[in-house]
């Protein structure tokens, strides 16, 4: 995976010079080219890419660059100081323009192509040559590879431009999908989900693009107006950014005998999953068909842990298919996603979106996604039948085992050893019929109360009498389950863990956007400091803004309470 440099512990990287040393292209360096591809990163054009893992594309740059944001905590996991952010080499590069940068940084960047399936069913139709060849990256270019603090770094930008896979598109994301995607990136990894991350934010003061949005008070289903919106490239960061779908592509060739060295190139980007996410974890000194085994056992385990993280802090992925899912086990792509505020079991934030991709449909999804990761698996194991049998049995596991981590973390919810089902879903009950915000509440029933009334500002909902009293038995049923009083607040304190008290809620991160369009980032600034502190105690004014139900004015409003993910 080429040569293993790190910072020092008690460095920061300061310059883009001293970047510059921490870069390895092990994607590039270890994987198969496009054959079709320009020397140059000059690759803009759809087009039908056949063979090859990657094709190098150079970054469109957004005209005249302005610096908006960077995550202070992942600067200093990276060891990079902050000051950084503001330097104008820094700037450049991350706006997009890799040319004049010192060596080892290349001119270019890359860019991947990767399969669709929903819910198990493969498609084609998104290609526009209704192959399946062009579909990938088309507004994705990762422009580096970094070797920080003893652990690799893929940087990516969202918005750097067209690639062979835009189709049609102009590459572009303009500030308000850059906003949501910076800021929801920070606020998971502060809620303990594992997830892609934020590294900075960048608009361009010039440039702008037309999306289809919705106009002030809408409450139309669909976007009902074209607006001109800034262009913005946020740069996301993981350990890689593998997705199931790029898996399923190479296995789709294998199957299809689609070209000579179509199998060769599936075993090369396995093994290269293996190297970049569970290195940790197999051992490559074992045979090849028992670290595939092993890959499938670790993928289902963070998977099935993922989905768990999800339904804890009431994420919504909204459009959780193979391509949106990452072979590392975590969050990717913030686009459709929304957050639970009033309950609702398939709640669906995005309009493109349907039930099947709902909140309490998302283990199902993932389950589907896995099949697919399963079966992307097989034609390597034509030649190991007892490895191909184990790969049958880790994927039927897989909904035994999902199961049992969602009443991990409900009964962890509830502060509880054991999961009560008759409990929990008389709870689902009452907090569908009362209306109840589903961060608030947990977060309130976390102090104990001994009484409905110490809820009750966390209903969107008066309690009729009947409904109080359901609710009172209900308490007192929970409340019966610890048989002390340190039993009561040794859960108290384990609920806080898991129960956060501030949430991401679209109707502030609204007006976020709206206002860094006229070039004031303060809400932006405020809510990523709110956002990376979900579970602490406040001020009481942060709390009068970001504790709150959210207004009846937002209900139906397009933009606030549904979305179109177009950005």
């Amino acid at each position: 995976m080429g040569k293993q440099q790190t910072t020092k512990l008690s460095q920061k990287i300061t310059n883009i010079n001293e970047l510059a040393t921490l870069v390895d292209y092990s994607l590039m360096d270890t994987l198969v080219c496009d054959p079709d591809a320009t020397q140059n990163g000059d690759d803009y054009a759809p087009r039908q890419v056949f063979s090859g893992h990657y094709v190098p594309v150079k970054p469109t740059a957004i005209a005249n660059h302005q610096y908006i944001a960077h995550s202070k905590a992942l600067f200093n996991d990276l060891g990079f100081d902050d000051d950084l952010a503001i330097d104008e080499d820094f700037g450049r590069l991350f706006s997009g323009d890799l040319s004049n940068l010192p060596e080892p940084i290349r001119p270019f960047g890359w860019a991947t192509g990767y399969a669709l399936s929903i819910y198990g069913t493969e498609y084609v139709q998104q290609c526009p040559f209704q192959t399946g060849n062009a579909y990938g990256d088309g507004r994705a270019i990762s422009v580096l590879e970094v070797l920080a603090k003893g652990k690799r770094w893929e940087m990516q930008l969202k918005g750097g431009g067209r690639t062979p896979y835009c189709r049609g598109g102009d590459g572009r994301a303009v500030l308000r999908s850059s906003v949501r995607e910076f800021l929801a990136q920070e606020h998971m990894h502060a809620l303990g989900v594992p997830t892609s991350r934020s590294l900075c934010l960048f608009l361009s003061a010039t440039e702008k693009v037309n999306r289809p949005w919705y106009s002030e008070g809408s409450k139309t289903r669909d976007p009902d107006i074209l607006v001109a919106n800034p262009v913005a490239i946020s740069t996301r960061v993981a350990p890689s950014f593998l997705r199931v779908g790029q898996l399923e592509l190479f296995a789709r060739r294998a199957r299809n005998n689609a070209h000579a060295n179509a199998l060769n190139e599936l075993k090369k980007i396995v093994l290269h999953l293996i190297e970049r996410e569970y290195r940790d974890e197999i051992d490559d000194k074992l045979g090849f068909e028992e670290q595939v085994v092993l890959l499938a056992t670790a993928f289902r385990k963070r998977l099935i842990a993922l989905v768990a993280h999800w339904m804890r802090v009431g994420y919504c992925q909204g459009n959780f298919n193979s391509d949106n899912c990452a072979c590392g086990g975590y969050t990717l792509d913030y686009g459709p996603f929304g957050f639970v505020e009033r309950f609702d079991p398939f709640y669906q934030p995005w309009t493109g979106g349907g039930r099947h991709f709902s909140f309490f449909n998302q283990s199902a999804a993932a389950k589907e996604n896995f099949g697919m990761f399963c079966r992307s698996l097989l034609p390597l194991l034509t030649d190991y039948p007892e490895a191909a049998k184990c790969i049958e049995v880790i994927l039927a596991g897989f909904s035994s085992d999902m199961q049992i981590a969602l009443e991990n973390m409900w009964a962890a919810k509830l502060g509880m050893q054991n999961y009560d089902e008759a409990l929990f879903h008389k709870l689902l009950s009452l907090m569908v019929s009362s209306g109840a915000d589903y961060t608030m509440f947990f977060c309130e029933l976390s102090k104990m109360p001994d009484k409905i009334a110490s809820l009750s500002h966390s209903f969107y909902q008066a309690l009729s009498a009947p409904l109080l009293e359901q609710w009172e038995s209900w308490l007192d049923d929970w409340r019966a389950s610890f048989t002390s009083d340190a039993e009561l607040v040794q859960a108290s304190e384990l609920m806080k863990q898991v129960n956060p008290k501030y949430t991401w809620r679209e109707w502030l991160v609204v007006p976020a956007y709206e206002e860094a369009t006229n070039g004031d980032y303060k809400r932006v600034h405020d809510l990523q400091w709110v956002l990376t502190q979900p579970y602490g105690e406040l001020s009481k004014d942060i709390d009068g803004v970001h504790y709150q139900l959210r207004p009846a004015k937002y209900d139906a409003l397009g933009g606030v309470n549904h979305y179109s993910c177009s950005s």
